[in-house]
């Protein structure tokens, strides 16, 4: 489904892909995980985008958007990107959903911008550096990428990606088969992203600036950021709110997409209250 506005749209010296639903309602923006697009965000954006202006982008390098130089693009330039869209389209405070990668930005804006959010959902994510043990083999599974392209990597992504739920359940087999070519989809050059992640610095000193309504959600089999790492988010914003769900993993919102959508859409309710 094409939505009503799909488009390239350059901020901060690059060109992103758009996706904006529309609409009078309060603007709902959706940042997604590496490897992905916005596009992980499917069922969040057809339930809600009756009662918001769902808005979501692919990072720089990453899905539709503009592929750029380099040896890797850095949180932080992602992040800059964010508050470039944000203000290139003129929007009032917004709602931010940020997965894994996405969570990053939306930490990093709701400290250091307050003004641009009226609440933060954060998925599957981390405040801090990548652990030491993964940076080997992340760097190995991105050097492969770099040189034979991400699908000779693919089996080995699959179980950082997704919880063991989704990836042994006869029912959601179809799933399984698109998000894997999704993920084979990805351009060679997807190792610059890749670097950007495992060398990001921990945001966790700023968390205390945020002020915004918070909730961090987590699926219980997420194995890439463990439910540990959303207790220490919510331990370090005030009035954070933790919501932990069953049968998914670090893709939450693709292996149980309806406990997702029902988790924002009751905090949604209450923040609109």
């Amino acid at each position: 489904m094409t939505p009503p506005s799909a488009r390239h749209l350059t901020v901060n010296g690059t060109a992103l892909w758009v996706e904006d639903a529309g609409g009078d309602g309060p603007p709902l923006l959706f940042s997604h995980g590496l490897l992905m697009s916005g596009r992980m965000f499917d069922a969040q954006v057809a339930a809600l985008q009756g009662r918001y202006r769902c808005i979501r982008w692919d990072h720089r390098g990453q899905g539709r958007s503009a592929d750029v130089s380099g040896r890797a693009i850095s949180i932080e330039q992602v992040t800059d990107d964010a508050v470039a869209l944000i203000r290139a389209l003129a929007l009032p405070p917004a709602h931010f959903v940020g997965l894994s990668m996405g969570g990053f930005v939306g930490m990093r804006l709701a400290a250091r911008h307050p003004e641009l959010l009226r609440s933060l959902m954060l998925l599957d994510t981390s405040a801090d550096a990548e652990p030491a043990e993964n940076v080997p083999r992340y760097r190995l599974l991105n050097a492969l990428t770099r040189w034979l392209g991400i699908r000779w990597v693919v089996g080995r992504v699959m179980p950082i990606m997704f919880g063991r739920t989704f990836l042994s359940d006869p029912a959601k087999a179809a799933d399984r088969a698109h998000w894997r070519a999704q993920l084979a989809g990805n351009r060679p050059s997807i190792y610059r992203a890749v670097n950007g992640v495992v060398e990001r610095e921990a945001v966790a000193p700023e968390l205390g600036k945020i002020r915004c309504p918070t909730l961090v959600l987590v699926g219980e089999e997420d194995a890439a950021t463990v439910p540990a790492k959303s207790e220490r988010i919510c331990a370090l914003i005030a009035g954070a709110d933790l919501v932990r769900i069953p049968g998914a993993g670090h893709s939450s919102s693709v292996e149980q997409p309806a406990a997702v959508t029902a988790a924002l859409d009751a905090f949604l309710h209450r923040v609109d209250a």
